[in-house]
């Protein structure tokens, strides 16, 4: 069988490059230790690891202060601690339909148990809201905004600056899921009026599984999801007021960190601009070639228009999952097929109840495999007749 495509880039990035293995083995063997945990020279070259991620991130993100950045396993545990740390009963919410269930069902714990109040704003097909419908949500207690920088279904890109400065000018604390954006996408939190901002360690910024981080503005203090050892002020009952140890309880996972360190490295180098065109091109690559294919019905932006690196269709007549595990076993193209974990924008765009298949390009993907991706295709479905 032919050598993988790996087109599920918006899942995780993967090969990860060699400088991030690297990167890991050497904190394995040379700085193993606790962070935070012992004056010894493991130990301290631990923290240096951490301290040297946080401002390689704050610099991609316009940070100004990095003990501002707080590490987490994941942008999922990101949102939960922006969201259970900032909202309270009877506070409301405005959020969109192409929101990820790592925002959707936090929030919708909080309206079933402290009764919060949440309007999700509608996107039309190609996954824009309407800004003026987003002014009129605004009530008397709104206390946040929340949207993802780019749809993990649609690929479509949300004018976050407009929304920070709507946010803004309401007094609402804006909350942006970079699940998709961070390391694709030019993210300046002082200039987009970002307060929180939650990203993944291993999608765009190509670390590894178990990394990402909160960017919490210094103005904010939220109640930290977890509480426990931090390796200052032992001696106090309550947790630290000072960053990032108050949102940092527990062991950091120090060899992950610092395989996200070598990939924010790699990251810089190329270049987001780079990045975020190369990616744009492949997909619209992609898209071109789709068209082609009976009954195909392309999901976001239009050719031409500005998405991230993500196609996503169905194919009238056909199961996605079914065509998904086809270009899997017949042609060894990994895709993704199903809900993506984002109910609403697939009630958005009417595919709820078939799902969709995702094919997602990443920074080391090729003409070669958007070629063979399309010639799979067009090998299976290029027919009317072609075989369910």
């Amino acid at each position: 069988m032919e050598e993988l495509v790996y087109l599920d880039h918006a899942a995780t990035s993967w090969p990860k490059p060699p400088e991030v293995a690297s990167a890991m083995m050497d904190a394995l063997q040379h700085s193993g230790a606790n962070a935070g945990r012992g004056n010894h020279s493991l130990a301290m070259g631990a923290g240096r690891v951490l301290m040297r991620a946080r401002s390689l991130l704050a610099d991609l993100f316009a940070v100004s202060n990095a003990q501002d950045i707080a590490f987490t396993h994941n942008t999922t545990m990101g949102l939960n601690m922006a969201i259970r740390g900032a909202l309270r009963a009877g506070d409301h919410v405005i959020a969109t339909m192409t929101e990820h269930n790592s925002v959707r069902r936090p929030l919708e714990y909080l309206r079933r148990t402290q009764g919060l109040e949440v309007d999700y704003i509608r996107v039309n097909e190609e996954g824009q809201l309407n800004l003026q419908e987003l002014q009129t949500a605004f009530k008397h207690n709104t206390k946040m905004v929340i949207c993802n920088h780019s749809s993990n279904l649609l690929g479509s890109i949300l004018p976050i600056g407009d929304i920070g400065d709507l946010a803004k000018s309401h007094g609402a604390i804006f909350l942006v899921d970079g699940a998709q954006s961070a390391g694709v996408l030019d993210i300046n939190v002082a200039a987009m009026n970002i307060d929180l901002l939650a990203f993944p360690g291993h999608k765009g910024l190509l670390g590894p599984q178990g990394t990402g981080g909160l960017y919490i503005a210094p103005h904010l203090d939220l109640e930290p999801l977890m509480l426990g050892g931090t390796g200052s002020q032992s001696e106090n009952i309550e947790q630290p007021l000072v960053r990032p140890d108050r949102y940092e309880a527990g062991t950091q996972n120090a060899v992950g960190i610092a395989g996200l360190m070598a990939g924010v490295k790699k990251v810089r180098s190329i270049g987001v601009d780079i990045i975020r065109e190369r990616e744009w091109s492949l997909a619209q690559t992609m898209m071109e070639g789709l068209t082609v294919i009976p009954g195909i019905r392309l999901l976001g932006p239009a050719l031409g228009v500005p998405r991230t690196g993500i196609v996503s269709f169905v194919i009238e007549g056909h199961d996605s999952a079914g065509i998904a595990h086809r270009l899997d076993r017949e042609y060894n193209i990994a895709v993704r097929a199903g809900m993506h974990c984002t109910p609403l924008a697939h009630t958005a765009v009417n595919t709820l109840a078939s799902g969709a298949v995702r094919a997602s390009v990443g920074v080391d993907s090729t003409e070669q495999d958007i070629s063979r991706m399309l010639a799979a295709m067009k090998e299976l479905y290029g027919s009317a007749r072609s075989t369910k």
